[in-house]
């Protein structure tokens, strides 16, 4: 009894040694200034010939900072208490699996690279800057003509909100 008594009291001790020493789950940490409680996300700039892209990511961090956080998305910039601006620089897809009976793509890969930024917005401190936020998605195109189905409009929304849930942890993140 005395010896599950001691194990027991080990297991405890080393529970709380490792809860004390830094690690957390990634995504559940704020880093933010505890004065920001509302967060603009205006258009996104877009320095490419696509558009559906950067029209659909303000709208997705505005769905993943309601969901994982405690902030609240305000649509004027001047009512906020740090702006997220941001612009698609490089926007680019190609082949990445080719059918080898009709030589057609079968695979595309799309690979988006981002300026982003989160300034507070009275004292215009810049709280996150990534200047070549990188983002990717994939996706299939069918070979059967009846059947052919374009993926790309599912694609870029994937690639929206995937690119929302990684900008999130890493604005909160500070990473």
């Amino acid at each position: 009894m005395i010896r599950r008594g001691l194990i027991s009291l080990a297991l405890l001790a080393a529970c709380g040694g490792l809860s004390s020493c830094g690690y957390h789950v990634v995504g559940k940490t704020d880093l933010l200034p505890k004065e920001i409680r509302t967060i603009a996300i205006p258009a996104f700039g877009n320095l490419t010939n696509r558009v559906r892209f950067s029209d659909a990511l303000p709208s997705a961090l505005t769905r993943e900072f309601i969901r994982r956080t405690r902030y609240r998305v305000v649509a004027d910039p001047n009512e906020a208490d740090a702006i997220l601006s941001g612009a698609v620089t490089q926007y680019s897809s190609y082949p990445i699996l080719i059918d080898q009976a009709t030589g057609r793509p079968s695979g595309v890969q799309v690979i988006a690279v981002m300026q982003v930024r989160l300034t507070e917005r009275v004292s215009g401190k810049v709280l996150f800057d990534r200047p070549a936020f990188e983002a990717r998605q994939r996706y299939e195109i069918s070979l059967d003509q009846l059947a052919y189905f374009e993926e790309s409009g599912q694609a870029i929304e994937r690639l929206s909100q995937e690119t929302a849930r990684t900008l999130v942890a890493a604005v909160l993140e500070n990473f």
